[in-house]
């Protein structure tokens, strides 16, 4: 396909949910072709790689996949997608969001189908791998967009398989790939497993830009169903939270159960260990360089500034911490249940973190921290989506109200601990020869307490920030965490 122009794709970009930078200034400074896909019966699909230069203080550059489907006369079907016009040998090529095109999905779907026989295929320049043993594909299977996406874009292929696209890239090994290759290996009944993926070479670099997994065909969104549930309890604002369907303990249980098993199958199939007091002091020095950035953006935070920084110099005086690979990035938003359980979703860490930072072994409590923050939002969303309702409450109602929806978080958290620290007990009493190396099960009570306030803590910081900047109204929920914070 002819060169698109810059200012094309910028009035794109702002347009759909996955480009980071709305709201900044920025400019479209590079287009590459990476691939033209084309078939029999397909329309052409051109796979460009957007490299974005911002101009604001902060600066720096971001590359972005965007995938687009050509046609020489307007597709009314997709006319959500339409990018806009460029010339090609004198006469007008209409642009589509690939991703919004079944046509011209299919055209990935083909290509993981020609992988199969040897386990890879080369397509134009894009490199698609599967993993033995998978099922084939039918190539009858239908690709439809997948609605909900923030940073990336899926794409279902009917009941069978579900395509991310990463829409922001980065060299190297994708941690979303590379975590889910190891635990469909490994087997673990806890994720959606990995089928195959695509990814193509760069200025000499690897660029990983699409992931295949199995389809989970009864999945509920976590946080979708927490939500739900703490609206079942507010129905009737007199029944205690366990004598109400509104209860949320026992998934919370199963959900602590299933993220230690994630865990414990993580620290046998990458390294993990015991780091020194070396390790815990950059830690506690991480977390008040967070603070410190946040103070200046959020002045909010500042009553709560001095028990947060007692807090992370608890964390400078642990003698040592237990680290391996996480999932970096875990809330309710990442999980799924299932008929068959709970299952664990989206393994790229943190976004904006290099891929090699994400990659670094850290302390498992992190992911617990981001659970736990995740059961405190649940309640303060659902209390929010009152404001505005034209609804009279009283203020005797937002009371017991918000008491009420402070058990549900409170119950919620103390059998998500319990579901997982359980688990790591149990592992530890059946095998009384693991090392302490490769456990974390022999953590002190203390340490642990330590951590996990410092780790959510951390977490809200983070979380006063991105909602100062996005969604100003949500800033009371991380905010009343901060203020629960003991620092002593």
């Amino acid at each position: 396909m002819s060169a698109i122009d810059h200012a094309l794709l910028e009035g794109y970009l702002v347009r759909t949910r996955w480009f980071g930078g709305k709201g900044r200034p920025f400019q479209v400074s590079r287009v590459r072709v990476l691939a033209d896909l084309s078939a029999p019966e397909r329309p052409s699909a051109t796979v460009y790689l957007v490299t974005v230069a911002y101009s604001d203080e902060v600066g720096g550059t971001e590359l972005y996949q965007v995938p687009l489907a050509g046609y020489d006369e307007i597709e009314d079907r997709i006319g959500h997608a339409y990018v806009g016009a460029i010339e090609v040998d004198g006469r007008q090529r209409h642009l589509y969001d690939a991703v919004h095109d079944r046509d011209a999905m299919a055209l990935w779907l083909d290509a993981f189908i020609a992988a199969e026989p040897t386990g890879g295929a080369d397509v134009d320049g894009l490199r698609f791998h599967r993993l033995p043993g998978g099922e084939p594909l039918d190539p009858e299977l239908r690709p439809s967009p997948m609605t909900g996406e923030q940073s990336n874009s899926s794409v279902r292929f009917d009941e069978t398989a579900m395509m991310k696209i990463f829409r922001k890239l980065s060299p190297g090994v994708n941690p979303d790939i590379e975590i889910h290759e190891e635990l469909t290996r490994g087997h673990s009944e806890y994720i959606a497993e990995l089928c195959g993926w695509v990814e193509t070479t760069v200025d000499g670099e690897v660029i990983q830009l699409a992931m295949l997994q199995e389809f989970l065909r009864t999945a509920t969104d976590g946080f979708e169903l927490a939500m739900a549930s703490v609206r079942t309890l507010l129905v009737d604002l007199e029944q205690e939270p366990d004598d109400s369907g509104g209860d949320f303990a026992g998934e919370a249980a199963r959900l602590g159960e299933a993220l230690a098993k994630v865990h414990a199958l993580l620290r046998e199939r990458f390294p993990a260990g015991r780091r020194g007091a070396e390790t815990t002091a950059e830690l506690a020095r991480a977390m008040t360089e967070r603070l410190d950035h946040a103070l200046r953006v959020v002045p909010e935070i500042e009553p709560h500034a001095a028990r947060l920084r007692a807090t992370y110099s608890a964390v400078a005086a642990l003698e040592g911490l237990d680290v391996q690979r996480v999932h970096g990035d875990l809330h309710l938003g990442q999980t799924l249940r299932t008929s068959r359980g709970w299952r664990l979703v989206d393994f790229e860490g943190e976004p904006g973190r290099p891929f090699a930072e994400r990659a670094l072994p850290d302390s498992p409590w992190r992911d617990v921290a981001g659970m736990l923050r995740s059961f405190d939002y649940a309640p303060g969303v659902v209390e929010m989506s009152l404001v505005g309702t034209g609804r009279i409450i009283d203020d005797d109602e937002w009371a017991l109200r918000a008491e009420r929806a402070a058990e549900w978080s409170s119950r919620a958290r103390s059998h998500f601990i319990n579901g997982y620290v359980g688990v790591i007990a149990g592992a530890a009493s059946d095998d009384d020869t693991s090392t302490h190396e490769t456990r974390t099960d022999d953590t002190s009570t203390d340490e642990r307490r330590v951590l996990l306030t410092a780790y959510v803590a951390d977490k809200a910081v983070y979380e006063v920030v991105y909602e100062k900047r996005n969604r100003p109204a949500w800033i009371g929920i991380p905010l009343a965490a901060l203020a629960r914070i003991d620092g002593e």
